[in-house]
């Protein structure tokens, strides 16, 4: 997968899972791009298992998150 993809799935994982977390939330959503970017550098570029992580990561987080 060339970066233009990978930046292109990431950008559209990270706009999904949180679509319902205001743009302010930078601490949310850096959480949630950090654990998809870890996800795709170790290996993994199904989307539905990088939203899955992404929704984990957003689970885990601090409740004033959510």
């Amino acid at each position: 997968m060339s970066d233009t993809e990978t930046t292109a799935l990431l950008r559209a994982v990270l706009d999904e899972v949180c679509t319902d977390i205001p743009t302010s939330e930078t601490a949310a959503r850096e959480r949630v791009a950090a654990t998809v970017l870890e996800m795709i550098r170790m290996g993994c570029c199904s989307a539905d298992d990088l939203r899955r992580a992404g929704r984990d990561a957003l689970n885990r987080a601090p409740t004033m998150w959510r």
